[in-house]
């Protein structure tokens, strides 16, 4: 039974403040951009720095073992909090809470609202209904009724915006619980996702991530093929776009004319994450996995053919059940071979309701952990001689929020070079002092494994994001997208 006042804050002449708590991948990071979104047009402010929020929302994750963990802890913490602010409300949502559904309820009965991955637009309202009812709300939607790019979405920066082409899966990997969580396929038509870009642009955005949890397998539900290879060409067409990624694609999905797009529209950089998750074909046939390993070295080989310069990264899993040493040793090699600019390790996660749960030949922890440590060194010492040979060279880096926040001892902000890569570049105040959004051409001077530096500044060009990132802004620029019938 919810404890928050009936009667409501606006009523009493006090701002509602929100903060929402994101867990995972960068759909989640999306979703509470959208959740933020929602809350603004409902009335609610974000809370200051270091004030615990009217309404705190938990933007889940479940694909990691210790995410129910992760999440119990923090609301427990929130326990006496909400105990001195009876006017407190907790929602939960995100693949966690499409998952427990009713058990987060039961776990954690201070809880005033939980809701799923398919109904984030129902936010507002049910913290409104559980404020009113005196009783805590929960709707779980088994299926997407509204596409969510039709909501309003507060972005964090003024220069570059996630962009969703689809949601969903209709894979069915072993390991993965999130088909089951965020349903199969549904694609975005392309006007819709063309027009939300011209949108953004004409806000100021200069770079624009494209989102799906198989992006390149956009144009299943239509039955073009090619579909994701024209949307980036058409993306190229987009004057005042700067800067193009998506994430993250599927090996079994990318074909070549991805590529050649790729590699011919000026404005897609010359950056891949592409998930290997094991480089044992017997491994990546337990996965369910529809491609081996040299089918994957393959599309990493065509790609440095037809773009030299780009940085590929990667996610691996140690320790899938049934993986031997000789298994693992395959998987160093690929990672030998393609040379990635990074790798995302992760130990393998027992995950309830996935088929590899309940496989024999589980893999003892120490024994993952070890090979765990081995493969990370190897990654690192790659990833470290590619930035190396990067010395020397001119790069155009994007300073970034977050990331752009001045370093009071070295003088340098930080951001994005076009092969994503992370560059601290020095501040010459001579040139000026660049701002979140602003582009600074730079030499690179010194190489880590996971950054570079860049302290011979060339140039610096200022932008209308920057110019933003200065000035507070306006709220219907940060709602983003008006309302929009469903697709």
């Amino acid at each position: 039974m919810s404890t928050v006042s009936s009667e409501p804050l606006a009523d009493r002449g006090i701002a509602s403040t929100y903060q929402v708590r994101t867990y995972g991948c960068q759909m989640n990071v999306h979703d509470s951009e959208r959740l933020s979104g929602l809350l603004e047009a409902a009335g609610y402010v974000p809370a200051p720095a270091g004030q615990v929020a009217d309404v705190v929302v938990f933007n889940t994750c479940a694909v990691r073992e210790n995410a129910d963990n992760r999440l119990y802890g923090n609301l427990s913490h929130l326990v006496p909090v909400k105990e001195a602010n009876p006017r407190m409300q907790i929602a939960v949502g995100g693949c966690l809470a499409q998952k427990d559904q009713g058990e987060i309820l039961r776990k954690a009965p201070w809880v005033d609202v939980v809701f799923g991955t398919h109904n984030i637009g129902s936010l507002p309202m049910l913290l409104e209904r559980a404020r009113v009812a005196q009783e805590a709300q929960i709707e779980i939607k088994e299926a997407l009724e509204v596409f969510p790019s039709s909501l309003p979405t507060k972005r964090d920066a003024a220069y570059a915006a996630y962009v969703s082409i689809s949601v969903g899966c209709n894979n069915t990997c072993t390991f993965c619980i999130v088909p089951a969580l965020r349903g199969t396929e549904k694609d975005r038509r392309v006007g819709d996702i063309l027009s939300e870009i011209h949108m953004l642009v004409d806000q100021g955005v200069l770079e624009v991530t494209l989102l799906g949890q198989n992006v390149n397998a956009y144009g299943v539900e239509f039955g073009d093929r090619e579909a994701f290879g024209k949307l980036l060409r058409a993306c190229g067409e987009i004057s005042g776009l700067e800067r193009v990624r998506f994430m993250s694609p599927h090996p079994r999905d990318f074909t070549d004319d991805v590529i050649t797009a790729m590699a011919e529209t000026a404005n897609v950089m010359p950056q891949l994450h592409m998930p290997l998750q094991s480089g044992s074909d017997s491994v990546l046939q337990s996965m369910r996995r529809s491609y081996r390993q040299e089918r994957y070295l393959g599309i990493i080989e065509k790609v440095r053919s037809a773009m030299p310069a780009a940085a590929i990264t990667t996610d691996i899993i140690v320790g899938f059940p049934g993986e031997t040493e000789s298994d693992f040793e395959q998987t160093v090699h690929v990672v030998r071979e393609a040379r990635f600019a990074g790798a995302y390790t992760f130990l393998y996660s027992q995950r309830p309701g996935t088929p590899a749960a309940s496989m024999p030949g589980q893999i003892p922890h120490e024994v993952m952990q070890d090979r765990y440590l081995r493969l990370v060194e190897v990654a690192n010492d790659i990833a470290w001689a590619e930035n190396k040979a990067l010395v020397g060279q001119t790069l155009e880096v994007l300073v970034a929020n977050g990331e752009g926040r001045k370093d009071a001892e070295t003088e340098r902000v930080s951001g994005r070079a076009p092969d994503n890569r992370l560059v601290h570049v020095a501040i010459d105040t001579q040139i000026g002092v660049p701002r979140p959004g602003d582009l600074v051409t730079a030499e690179v001077t010194h190489a880590a494994p996971h950054h570079l530096v860049a302290d011979r500044v060339l140039s610096l060009r200022r932008t209308r994001a920057g110019d933003c990132s200065e000035q507070p802004v306006d709220k219907s620029v940060l709602l983003g997208l008006p309302a929009m019938r469903p697709v």
